[in-house]
């Protein structure tokens, strides 16, 4: 073979388009701004009619806060609280609850990671099976019961959930 033909040939396999199996270009669904709202409001409402003073924090599936509402006697560091509990359910990918129960070996790690605290509160946002943002709520009587409020919310706001685009 001539060397002219060889380059040619090699040049062709280098510089080729190369085709990867990673997509370039990737979609994914987030929690919108209406929704992150009346989640919120929800939440700090549910919590309110058993006479708790709360904060409610929503997060997108990149942790990003979309919304937070604080009752008005509620103290000002719950919304840090909250806020944290809901980044945990976005690292866990499920309930804080559930993480704290199934990692309890390294809970007291987590705690010390900026912005994670693995307390009960926070539950997991999903639309069609697919995690799009947290709900965290802290100042209740207890993580239970800032579960309990969260659930309230996600119960009430199923149908949006269930239907979204």
């Amino acid at each position: 073979m001539n060397r002219p033909f060889i380059a040619g040939l090699a040049s062709l396999l280098l510089f080729a388009p190369v085709h990867v199996a990673a997509r370039d270009v990737v979609s994914s669904k987030s929690v919108g701004m209406a929704l992150a709202r009346d989640l919120a409001e929800a939440a700090v409402l549910a919590c309110r009619e058993q006479g708790w003073q709360v904060s409610a924090v929503v997060v997108n599936r990149a942790g990003d806060m979309q919304a937070l509402l604080r009752d008005d006697l509620a103290s000002r560091y719950t919304m840090q609280i909250a806020r944290e509990k809901a980044e945990a359910v976005i690292l866990s990918g499920v309930a804080s609850s559930d993480f704290r129960r199934n990692r309890d070996d390294i809970r007291m790690e987590m705690n010390h990671v900026n912005g994670i605290l693995v307390l009960e509160g926070g539950l997991p946002i999903r639309a069609a099976g697919v995690l799009i943002g947290a709900l965290g709520v802290s100042g209740a009587p207890g993580g239970h019961n800032d579960e309990r409020c969260a659930r309230a919310a996600l119960d009430k706001l199923q149908e949006r959930l269930e239907f979204a685009e």
